[in-house]
């Protein structure tokens, strides 16, 4: 509503009595940039074109507005968002032209308006070119800073804390420095949050130093942001304070503000030679099965390569070429535990890589593998150890695990105590027999099935029993314990 209101204060300030109307300018389209050239014309059919900045308080923004050609008496006026007119100029004297500073007032949207004198009722016309350009921010207490900005401060006993603000994005890395300039000053810095929390602080940088700086801050959520320059004890003295933005900032840049990425969500990127590797997270529970696809987009000849870490940033699986063509895909894999997983999408090769482009990141989780499981089954993962006993009131156990077409598991039942003759059976998720074994060597009453490669995705059952034929002893009792173990193939 007050943007509708200003562009209708607009029409009635500039429109022209005599059947000139001034051209509707949708603002949406006619963004400029604080640094930069516009060219544009002005006449009976276009008396003002209306562009808008987006600024912040403390800036200081000089506007260069001069005619380029025709008899064109160009004026220049700036608003606020609210109506408010913070600057109006007419050509400078003995000139077709304005050059004026504005020191932005507060934060918000800017209405830049290049118009003719007299508007639609002027008679000049011609070319004109507005040039804009960010000469910095004012070093007073409340101004708002952008990335890059150094602004110069005193502390003394009346004045022993100064704070600027600054707009941060979620996944933005930031460092922030308070260096003595004179005097005795020992400065101290804290920033805040929009909702006055703590989020980083520091007294010295190190011990050599008594200058403060916060190093790596990683913006966890989108806002406006306090630094807060102070001192330690009662120094007092004049400081330089700085803000940087890191080489690689922004979400899923660094592994120190990944992209969250859920179930069933797909993320597009862009790998080149500079950012050759982009980083995500998700939360598991124990026991997901998971897939992880990296495919190629429309541009580039990228080759990639999917690694996934765990919550200390230890990959635990990796691939290059599982999916189609040079597709990277991790495919039915099974979380071990619950927590925070990472996700790294890059380029075969990392850094040495030469292959570049677009790519689709999709994450999705297969269906519980052991909701058919029937109940009380144990399930296991690869890796696991597990002890039983069989006796007269207990004469089989079964396991369920996970497994994928073409692994390669080898299982082993090994006797504790009695005279136990382990026999394992390897079913399928038809509860179908697809291997056994009885002893494991000759004499042996221990049960082996040894490097045995799945013949398909899916659910498997370990039946870990005693021999029952007739040419032994087939009520044999005793403890056991039983591995399952995944081997190269």
């Amino acid at each position: 509503m007050r943007l509708a209101c200003f562009c209708l204060l607009l029409q009635l300030l500039f429109a022209s009595a005599v059947g000139a109307q001034p051209r509707e300018i949708n603002t949406d389209e006619a963004r400029i940039e604080h640094d930069g050239l516009i060219s544009g014309r002005l006449d009976d059919d276009n008396p003002r074109d209306v562009y808008y900045v987006d600024g912040l308080r403390g800036e200081v923004i000089r506007f260069e507005l001069a005619a380029t050609d025709g008899d064109l008496d160009p004026v220049l006026s700036v608003f606020d968002d609210s109506g408010q007119l913070a600057l109006h100029q007419d050509d400078s004297a003995g000139t077709t032209g304005v050059t004026q500073d504005l020191t932005m007032e507060r934060t918000g949207r800017y209405f830049v308006v290049v118009g003719r004198f007299g508007y639609g009722l002027g008679l000049t016309a011609g070319g004109y070119n507005l040039n804009m350009t960010r000469k910095g921010v004012l070093s007073e207490r409340g101004s708002t800073l952008r990335y890059g900005d150094s602004v110069i401060g005193t502390i003394s006993h009346t004045n022993a804390e100064v704070y600027y603000t600054f707009q941060a994005e979620q996944g933005d890395i930031l460092t922030i420095s308070m260096v003595r300039s004179s005097g005795t000053l020992d400065p101290f810095l804290r920033v805040v949050d929009g909702e006055r929390f703590v989020v980083a602080e520091n007294d010295d940088q190190h011990s050599e130093t008594r200058n403060a700086r916060i190093d790596a801050l990683v913006i966890e959520r989108g806002g406006t942001y306090i630094v807060m320059a102070t001192r330690y004890d009662d120094s007092s003295g004049s400081f330089v304070l700085s803000i940087e933005e890191a080489e690689h900032s922004g979400t899923g840049s660094s592994r120190q503000a990944p992209l969250p990425i859920g179930y069933g969500e797909t993320r597009s990127s862009t790998l080149n030679h500079g950012q050759y590797e982009r980083f995500y997270a998700f939360e598991a529970s124990a026991d997901d099965v998971i897939t992880i696809d990296m495919e190629r987009g429309g541009s580039g000849d990228l080759d990639s390569y999917l690694i996934l870490n765990d919550s200390a940033f230890r990959p635990i699986a990796e691939d290059d070429d599982s999916g189609e063509g040079q597709n990277a895909r991790i495919i039915d894999y099974r979380i071990p535990s619950d927590g925070k997983y990472h996700i790294i999408a890059t380029r075969y090769d990392g850094g040495s890589g030469t292959t570049i482009g677009e790519f689709r990141l999709r994450l999705e989780i297969l269906d519980d593998p052991f909701v058919e499981v029937p109940p009380g089954t144990v399930s296991l993962e690869m890796g696991a150890s597990v002890n039983g006993k069989i006796n007269e009131d207990n004469e089989q156990d079964i396991y369920a695990f996970y497994g994928r077409q073409g692994e390669v598991v080898s299982i082993s039942m090994t006797r504790v105590d009695g005279n136990l003759d382990a026999l394992l059976e390897l079913l399928n998720g038809a509860q179908e027999i697809v291997t056994r074994n009885d002893d494991r060597a000759a004499n042996d009453q221990n049960a082996l099935i040894d490097h045995f490669a799945l013949p398909a995705t899916g659910t498997y059952y370990i039946r870990a029993r005693r021999y029952a034929g007739s040419d032994g002893n087939p009520n044999t009792t005793g403890s056991y314990v039983l591995v399952l173990a995944e081997r190269a193939n």
